[in-house]
């Protein structure tokens, strides 16, 4: 519930005002992108831990129809909740584990700014009105393919190849 503070227009002298209430109640996004097409899903919970993150693998496993037939590379930070150790990984996807300490290589880290723009200098009343906010812009967000390859599409980023 702590707000999300950023820089705003104000008349020169005047101090603008962001109200918030710091309070620490949490809600998390996991976002699954494909760099190339734009394509992502989005799971919004109260937690995270390892159990859950398999869960959500299994869940976007289905969703996306990973499989014998599409083979999805998971680029991974890691997040203790991410450690292949006892993680249950279901079939067509693969995990590709980021070095320590580089976030900005990771695709979906690109996405949060604009997952946060509806609640920017806002005050949220409580996590419940929060997350129907969030989950609104999600939806919105999976259907604008060309925001999520602008944001995380990488000019370095291998192209999608299919094999025969």
């Amino acid at each position: 519930m702590k707000p999300v503070v950023r820089c705003v227009w104000a008349p020169v002298g005047v101090r603008p005002v962001a109200h918030g209430h710091h309070r620490f109640e949490w809600l998390y996004v996991t976002a699954f992108v494909s760099p190339a097409t734009g394509e992502c899903f989005w799971y919004i919970s109260n937690g995270v831990s390892k159990p859950f993150f398999e869960a959500v693998l299994a869940t976007f496993a289905e969703e996306s129809g990973a499989g014998r037939d599409r083979i999805i590379v998971l680029v991974l930070d890691n997040a203790g909740w991410h450690g292949e150790s006892n993680l249950k990984v279901p079939d067509g996807i693969r995990l590709l584990f980021l070095p320590p300490y580089t976030p900005e290589l990771q695709p979906a880290e690109h996405l949060w700014e604009v997952v946060d723009e509806p609640i920017i200098n806002q005050h949220i009343a409580d996590i419940d009105t929060l997350g129907a906010i969030i989950a609104e812009r999600c939806v919105q967000l999976a259907n604008d393919h060309q925001t999520i390859k602008g944001r995380a599409g990488f000019h370095w980023w291998p192209k999608i190849t299919k094999t025969n």
